[in-house]
């Protein structure tokens, strides 16, 4: 297929190598000037990369919050119907992640090899295939919403009061499948500053809608829990607007012209066959870690608090790690693309080096004030035990996870999802849940063996990866 014209006439800038103060790193990184990270500095291009995508995922992360901030004040009801939609749109963020990673994978390789032409082919492709994906469940869940939160289990009461939000989320997930991949193509494009303003916007319109949709403030209609969702679609929706403009005027390194909006069945099929492995790998981790909530509740409802606040701590202080852990995998795409594998290996083990640094020092941090950190949240003694043995327990292997974060993603940056996926599947679904049933059921230890088995088996599976990735096979991986 012939395409013309460049992403960017100006070309991509060299990493600079003189040295540079915190803050210009950080106003460089997110100035979104375009550099070149297939050349310079490893660690430099690292954290220019991670920075904008810790950002990027902040923000991912503030949406749930900010809905579940103003839902909790409309009751119980509103909260069920919250929780039980974000378990229906599971697959709808199983798809979306599974996508990215193939979406990431593909546009940094073609931008490693200088092919402008094929990352346009491979952005057009992921968006039409993300389209057609959210289509077919927007559909049924918009007309179906009602009979979906009765088969969740919910009430007549909470199902005539909830319906309208899960039917306007659902039938506005293609917001979340596009803004899921845009942001998968500018970080595979090394524009990870596009990705992180598009999400910025998005959370920052669905911060001013929520409480004016759902309580009708000033001129808006009073919409109750269904304010939630139109808020959160329209902000998503804004965020879609903001990242097509930014590929039409080419203001990235990628640009999408009308004549390039076509089906080109060979490249979408590639993309789908690396997605698989992707949506695999979520699927398998998030049915884990249900499994594991359940063997929690069997302790008892203070149990389930105290880990489920231990976890939302955990998640928020992890997000340096995913940023550099994405980071590897931009590297791995562009530098395999550039035919220059040792430096997609240098920047993995560099990624990893800088992950382990960091991890330790918020393990340090945990172990030794884990009990005042529950306590913010709350001061039931339970609670608070169950919490405190969740921190310690995990913290105990943050330096194996450190390089168990960085090798996945190095591999779904190669184009290799098939290999994270065996690996989650073997040390989840074999080891871990079997693991924590026996130890939790079956001795003394209780809720605490459920902890000790989630560090033993992601400990597992940073030393299986290690041992993978160090047999390179990668190197010779096609996409």
């Amino acid at each position: 297929m012939a395409m013309t014209g460049e992403i960017d006439d100006r070309g991509p800038q060299e990493i600079p190598t003189e040295r540079m103060g915190l803050w210009e790193t950080v106003r460089l990184s997110l100035s979104g000037t375009e550099l070149d990270f297939t050349r310079g500095p490893v660690g430099r291009a690292i954290v220019l990369l991670a920075i904008p995508m810790v950002l990027e995922m902040v923000m991912e992360s503030a949406f749930a919050i900010t809905d579940a901030f103003f839902v909790s004040r409309l009751g119980v009801d509103a909260v069920a119907t919250v929780g039980f939609t974000e378990a229906m749109i599971t697959i709808v963020f199983a798809v979306a992640i599974g996508m990215s990673m193939a979406t990431t994978a593909m546009v940094a390789r073609r931008i490693g090899e200088k092919d402008n032409a094929g990352a346009r082919m491979a952005a057009v492709q992921a968006i039409l295939l993300g389209i057609g994906a959210a289509v077919l469940i927007a559909v049924p869940g918009a007309i179906f919403a009602t009979e979906l939160l009765r088969l969740m289990g919910g009430t007549p009461e909470l199902v005539a009061f909830g319906s309208g939000y899960t039917r306007v989320l659902l039938g506005g997930c293609v917001t979340i499948m596009l803004l899921f991949l845009i942001n998968a193509v500018f970080r595979g494009a090394g524009d990870p500053a596009l990705a992180m303003r598009a999400l910025w916007l998005a959370n920052g319109c669905n911060i001013l809608l929520d409480p004016c949709l759902i309580f009708g403030l000033g001129p808006f209609p009073e919409l109750g829990v269904t304010g939630a969702a139109v808020a959160t679609t329209i902000g998503r929706g804004i965020g879609v607007a903001y990242q097509l403009s930014m590929l039409a005027s080419g203001r990235g390194r990628i640009r999408i012209r009308l004549r390039d909006v076509r089906v080109i069945p060979p490249v979408m099929l590639r993309l789908m066959r690396v997605s698989v492995g992707g949506i695999l790998q979520f699927l398998i981790e998030t049915s884990s870690w249900i499994v594991l909530v359940w063997i929690i509740g069997r302790f008892g409802s203070a149990a389930v608090a105290g880990y489920t606040i231990a976890v939302r701590i955990i998640v928020f202080t992890i997000l340096p790690s995913w940023g550099l852990a994405n980071s590897a995998a931009t590297l791995m795409g562009q530098n395999l693309g550039a035919g220059q594998p040792d430096r997609a290996e240098a920047s993995v083990w560099r990624a990893a080096l800088y992950n382990l640094v960091f991890l330790v020092a918020v393990a340090a941090g945990f172990i030794i004030w884990a009990e005042p950190m529950i306590r913010i949240f709350s001061a039931d003694p339970e609670v608070v035990r169950s919490g405190v043995s969740c921190l310690r327990w995990i913290s105990y292997g943050y330096g194996f996870f450190a390089y168990g974060m960085v090798m996945v993603q190095a591999f779904n940056g190669a184009g290799d999802t098939t290999t994270p996926t065996i690996i989650n599947f073997f040390c989840f679904w074999m080891l871990q849940i079997p693991m924590a049933y026996l130890l939790a059921m079956g001795t003394d230890l209780g809720i605490t063996g459920v902890y000790m088995a989630m560090t033993v088996a992601e400990s597992l599976i940073a030393v299986v990866g290690v041992l993978v990735f160090r047999r390179g096979r990668w190197r010779t991986r096609k996409i």
